[in-house]
């Protein structure tokens, strides 16, 4: 039996597909480019304050802050998705995310918005060999005359991601 998509032309995405939900979106800035990522995995939004650095860590990896008594590593966002380096500045903010129960800071050039964004306004992101990995992207959503990148905060802030262990092992 043949069940390849060219024998189904309408067949339902694979479940490998990323399916991106309805809801409300935090839209931030890097670069020249805009994002989206679920308002659901925010937890607040920062000043950017200088981690402590960690030896050993990735490059991307700024350090870590003390955040109310959790230890938070602090990512930047352009070095992990492989965009030019930037000079923070006034408007660099950092975004505390919580990622299938851990705590971790994205450092982001600007924040803008929230945004409400159907499942049907989210289209299928073209599949280029770029910089940013494919399972990151969750889609591409036009809002007006902007075009936000749908962003998928699991996968790119996973701890397997991140080379980091899971504290919840015991």
């Amino acid at each position: 039996m043949n069940t390849t998509n060219a024998a189904r032309p309408n067949s339902q995405p694979s479940a490998e597909q990323t399916v991106a939900a309805s809801g409300q979106y935090l839209t931030l800035r890097l670069g020249s480019e805009e994002y989206a990522i679920d308002i659901l995995r925010v937890q607040e939004i920062r000043s950017y304050e200088e981690p402590t650095r960690m030896v050993n860590a990735p490059a991307y990896i700024k350090g870590v802050v003390n955040l109310r008594g959790v230890i938070v590593p602090i990512v930047d966002l352009r070095m992990k998705l492989n965009l030019e380096k930037v000079e923070y500045n006034e408007f660099t903010v950092v975004i505390i995310l919580n990622v299938h129960g851990t705590v971790i800071g994205a450092v982001v050039d600007s924040v803008s918005d929230v945004v409400t964004l159907s499942a049907q306004a989210i289209k299928p992101a073209p599949q280029f060999d770029a910089a940013i990995d494919a399972r990151f992207i969750t889609g591409l959503a036009n809002v007006g005359e902007r075009m936000l990148i749908v962003m998928n905060m699991d996968a790119l802030m996973s701890n397997a991601e991140m080379g980091m262990f899971s504290s919840t092992l015991g």
